[in-house]
């Protein structure tokens, strides 16, 4: 029968090593012997790890392992092999890289990034793009839904998200479903209230955008933002 873990002296065991030492200083089997934390009454925790290691060419290959190959390794249950697979899919993630910054610094580019979620839709959506200080977009959020012809705001929804996600600058954006982008009287006093509303909190308006069919109007191309 092989050492059950109770067994190893706890200067040797996986994580007490792990938070002595760090992680780096682990074998392999023993950061896949912390995951699967016990063994069986007739394996070790250990010997479990060195097992499921044994069905796998090298460690890389533990990304395409199933749930039910991992289930076929005695001492491998349904948790365990949920668990695993779970930690397998966290590193993935982790390891993959992070899309390159999408930078909006002009009203082109910003139309382009909701053309085509709003210029089909039935009601009036403001949409808002929070950018960093170098214009590159830190999130994209659907504030308000109105009517056919209406879009009731608040800027403090609009505030409340650049707060959070520590973004210095907005893109307003909303559509018009009739597909005519020029601004309404109300579109425009709704724009001067949230300009001189975000002044106050110190944050940019950088643009306004409406959104038609296949063209859009810009209030910062128009002189319009004040």
């Amino acid at each position: 029968m092989s050492l059950m873990l109770h067994e190893i002296p706890s200067s040797e065991r996986p994580r007490e090593r792990l938070i002595k030492y760090g992680p780096e200083s682990l074998a392999t089997y023993e950061l896949l012997a912390i995951l699967l934390r016990t063994g069986t009454r007739d394996i070790s925790v250990i010997d479990l790890a060195k097992n499921v290691l044994k069905q796998v060419e090298n460690i890389n290959m533990l990304n395409q392992i199933t749930i039910n190959e991992l289930k076929k390794i005695k001492g491998i249950g349904e948790v365990k092999a949920v668990e695993l697979l779970a930690s397998i899919e966290l590193g993935k993630r982790i390891n993959t890289p992070l899309p390159p910054e999408q930078i909006v610094d002009t009203p082109k580019k910003a139309y382009l990034l909701v053309k085509e979620e709003l210029q089909h839709l039935t009601q009036e959506t403001l949409v808002c793009l929070y950018l960093n200080a170098k214009s590159e977009l830190i999130a994209k959020k659907t504030i308000s839904v109105g009517t056919l012809s209406q879009t009731i705001i608040n800027p403090r929804d609009i505030f409340k998200w650049a707060f959070k996600l520590s973004s210095i600058a907005i893109v307003l954006i909303h559509n018009h479903p009739s597909g005519n982008p020029e601004p309404s009287q109300p579109d425009i006093l709704m724009t001067q209230k949230i300009v001189q509303a975000a002044k106050i909190v110190d944050l940019l308006i950088v643009d306004h955008i409406i959104v038609g069919k296949n063209r859009y109007f810009s209030f910062q191309e128009h002189n319009m933002l004040f």
